[in-house]
């Protein structure tokens, strides 16, 4: 893969035609600002290294254009997972070919509403943070298509997740939830996973939905369907090639060796 770059130290250099780069090390506290030059850049992975901040660069790249800057036209797929990030840049929305973003396993309190403007985005993966609420206007997140929120510190079921009638997937495992809502008005959900919360059963859902939790077994017995499994985080490969689908198999990419 001569256009993967595995790992970035010394610094990466902006040279060459790389499509994605990845790297993993404790050691790294700040993103090199020489990624950002990468123009064809497509796929970023920086998993576990500590990272507490990002480069602004990381969302605009200087070239010969009037204004001096461009954006990275070509990144769908980015991974900060599992670092001490505790907020994203307000240029982060310019990132507006973005399809999948991973940033569980972070310090995140609140939800970066730069997010709120990246309409092309489908999976967000944000599991293992601690967000207690989510902003009246994720409704205009109108091509997300999976949610994950799992090792959160919900309380009450986020309002506005009720306006999500596009989303496919929700997964909500592991929070402080004692209920929920009437969820049918989420039309087109068809997994919802609500494991490890004190609740006493399911939701109220289309016989169409596939639950994971509480009661789930009996429900999906009623329904003469096959026996909940865990909801999947990490898919066979990171990095796949293959042409992107409408809900692709995202959740957690599998580390990359480095070297």
């Amino acid at each position: 893969e001569s256009n993967t770059v595995r790992s970035y130290y010394p610094e990466v250099t902006p040279q060459g035609d790389w499509s994605h780069v990845a790297g993993s090390d404790g050691r790294l506290r700040r993103l090199p600002s020489a990624v950002c030059a990468l123009s064809r850049l497509q796929k970023l992975y920086v998993s576990g290294t500590g990272l507490r901040e990002l480069p602004e660069e990381i969302e605009e790249l200087r070239d010969a254009l009037p204004d001096g800057l461009c954006r990275l036209p070509r990144l769908t797929r980015l991974y900060l997972g599992s670092n001490r990030l505790l907020a994203l840049p307000a240029d982060f929305a310019q990132l507006q070919s973005l399809r999948c973003l991973w940033i569980e396993g972070n310090f995140l309190r609140r939800f970066p509403r730069p997010l709120l403007r990246l309409v092309a985005l489908q999976s967000l993966q944000m599991g293992d943070n601690r967000l207690r609420a989510l902003p009246a206007e994720l409704p205009r997140m109108t091509g997300l298509r999976g949610l994950w929120l799992y090792g959160n510190r919900f309380e009450e079921f986020p309002p506005a997740l009720l306006r999500m009638g596009r989303l496919h997937i929700l997964d909500l495992d592991r929070n402080r939830l004692g209920g929920f809502p009437d969820l049918h008005p989420l039309r087109a959900l068809r997994v919802f996973s609500y494991d490890h919360n004190p609740v006493t059963g399911p939701p109220r859902v289309a016989d169409t939905v596939f639950l994971v939790g509480e009661g789930a077994v009996e429900r999906m017995a009623e329904r003469d369907e096959p026996t909940p499994r865990p909801l999947p985080r990490r898919p066979a490969r990171a990095f796949e090639d293959e042409e992107e689908e409408d809900l692709p198999p995202f959740p957690v990419p599998e580390l990359l060796p480095l070297g």
